[in-house]
């Protein structure tokens, strides 16, 4: 298992020139090892019996570019421009891999035959980290002790510990987990480390035998999510509310004369606004998980396609309940905790009956589900609950045991909400 921790660091002045000079060079070679990639693309990719005049151009064929090709190319290009000396090797060539692994991801289909976006030239800014591939071992170039990260050519910076790196159960003596890795980043609000470390004792998966507890959510815009037992999350709607805020903050970035001074404090201010937003739905994403792991060994969830929904009218209140960050969020605590997390397939979990199965065609403002042939009348979400979490358990292997209370208790009682510790979002 790879755990991240992220912790603020407080580098001088001069360091921080030194990291804003770096990372600008690194993008300046990630332009031009992605133009190489691209260069040798359009001369090579018609057939060698024909060729086009207007999309290709006329010469001779390169040689064929990759990772191993442009690393080797690195010794020509400190030799050109002495100031990617000053930059660790490894960093280097870590920048590079990132961008083989953008192109990989473009080129080559995955398992399922879906490709990556092409990888895109990086204006001034975008670049905000750079990664040190080895930590605290003989050769590495970055070493954490005490609280002080020591950085090579770069010097030591101090680290703000808020939490004690985990200590592995496995291993003697009190030794912590292994440190892999340490990436640099530069953020709205200052600088962090985030420190990747291994941990080989992953905790099994329950068995589907032990599973004593199980769950069906269903999330959406009205209620965040809906769970078969009748309880609900009300939706924070972090960017509905801070929307006046950020309007007014790019109002002001817009009136600013672009790349002054000004212009530049008016961007900061924007960019501390939804960093805020960003930190405020992480937090609220990672409370429902836990609140659901420490309550069910096994979680059934639909298989939504987000991309597509968040093509519709509704992208803006989709994109601002982030299921998709929260599905990934509840995977990995579930699987920290040893517990069981179910995709199931979407289609009809609103429409069907959980009693009598008959399909009750509704349209998205019909917030009751009424069925015509058993007479059963509930909460619209609740409904689909029950429905997912039947479909999660046959897919396991499960009886079906519904939400484990009667009609007449589903029935007479109401969707009752869960009130979690709200994280500090006030703006």
């Amino acid at each position: 298992m790879i755990l991240t921790y992220c912790y603020r660091i407080k580098p001088s002045l001069e360091q921080i020139v030194t990291m804003e000079r770096w990372l600008e060079l690194l993008r300046r070679h990630w332009n031009y090892a992605l133009g190489q990639r691209l260069d040798w693309l359009n001369r090579t990719r018609s057939a060698i019996d024909r060729c086009s005049l207007v999309s290709e151009p006329i010469g001779e064929i390169p040689e064929p570019v990759n990772y191993y090709t442009q690393q080797a190319a690195l010794k020509e290009t400190k030799k050109l421009f002495p100031e990617y000396k000053k930059i660790y090797a490894e960093t280097q060539q870590v920048n590079l891999q990132r961008l083989n692994k953008a192109w990989d991801r473009w080129r080559k289909p995955d398992a399922s035959g879906k490709r990556g976006g092409r990888p895109r030239f990086k204006k001034p800014g975008e670049l905000r980290s750079f990664v040190y591939p080895r930590v605290n071992s003989s050769k590495a170039g970055a070493h954490l002790v005490d609280g002080v990260l020591k950085l090579s050519r770069i010097g030591s910076i101090p680290v703000i510990m808020h939490r004690p790196l985990p200590v592995s159960e496995a291993c003697p003596k009190g030794v912590g987990f292994i440190l892999k890795q340490c990436t640099i980043v530069k953020k709205a609000d200052g600088w962090y480390c985030c420190l990747s470390m291994k941990d080989d004792t992953v905790p099994e998966l329950l068995p589907i035998d032990s599973v004593k507890s199980a769950v069906g959510i269903d999330v959406g815009l009205e209620k965040f999510l809906t769970t078969s037992n009748g309880e609900a999350v009300p939706i924070p709607q972090f960017y509905r509310k801070a929307q006046e805020k950020l309007a007014q903050a790019q109002r002001v970035m817009s009136r600013r004369v672009k790349g002054s001074n000004n212009w530049k404090k008016a961007k900061h201010k924007v960019a501390l606004l939804h960093l805020h937003l960003t930190r405020c739905r992480k937090e609220f994403h990672y409370q429902v998980a836990h609140w659901l792991c420490s309550k069910y060994d096994l979680i059934a969830h639909e298989n939504l396609n987000i991309k597509g929904l968040a093509k519709t009218k509704l992208a803006k209140s989709i994109h601002d309940a982030a299921w998709g960050a929260f599905l990934e969020i509840l995977q990995v605590v579930a699987v920290k905790r040893g517990l069981l997390v179910q995709e199931v397939n979407p289609r009809g979990t609103s429409i069907e009956c959980f009693n009598c199965g008959s399909r009750v065609k509704k349209s998205l403002s019909v917030r009751v589900h009424c069925c015509s042939s058993c007479n059963v009348k509930v909460d619209r979400d609740w409904n689909s609950g029950i429905n997912i979490l039947n479909r999660g358990l046959l897919a396991v292997g499960l009886p079906l045991n519904g939400c484990g209370k009667s009609i007449q208790d589903i029935e007479e009682q109401q969707v009752s909400f869960v009130n979690l510790r709200s994280p500090h979002h006030n703006l």
